[in-house]
């Protein structure tokens, strides 16, 4: 059938593209970061400093819409083995996150459960009072859009780093 085909169209046609980028990097001499950001959907954004403290590795952010017009967008792009740490996103009601992965190979943990691979068109719905991390896996970039769902109250709190001895487990 053909709903079988198409439904298994976007990840194949992702992996196509991350090929193509290894091919071209090492064709070209181009190095891997100009490599992915030639591939991808959104701009690769800036260093995210302001969020760094939270992070172990290199992360980039391009917010795409003003949140204060509208539902807050983010691209983020997590350097090969950077993560997020622990974290939660807190609300009286409503709230929560959904992660629309763009592109790469990433990494999307539930507190208690195993760590799920992500993979460009997987979309992961994270309910508010969920804690949880997300990053890229060791040998490649990722980049997912990030969706803030609105709610009441909302606010994330930050907890303790993904240690480097799980992480290296994955």
């Amino acid at each position: 059938t053909h709903i079988g085909f198409y439904a298994g169209w976007p990840k194949a046609w992702a992996a196509f593209n991350l090929a193509k980028g290894v091919w071209a990097e090492n064709s070209a001499g181009e190095d891997a970061k100009a490599a992915f950001q030639r591939e991808m959907i959104f701009p690769i954004g800036e260093p995210n400093t302001a969020y760094a403290q939270y992070f172990t590795g290199e992360s980039f952010l391009n917010p795409l819409t003003d949140p204060t017009k509208t539902v807050f967008l983010a691209n983020v792009t997590f350097s090969p083995a950077c993560r997020n740490n622990w974290h939660i996103h807190h609300a009286k009601s409503g709230g929560g996150q959904l992660l629309l992965c763009t592109d790469g190979l990433g990494w999307y943990q539930e507190a208690g459960k195993p760590a799920q691979a992500l993979h460009p068109g997987d979309v992961v719905t994270i309910p508010a009072g969920v804690k949880h991390w997300h990053g890229a896996k060791k040998d490649s970039r990722f980049s997912h859009i990030a969706v803030e769902i609105p709610g009441e109250e909302c606010r994330s709190e930050w907890c303790e780093p993904v240690s480097d001895e799980a992480y290296s487990k994955l």
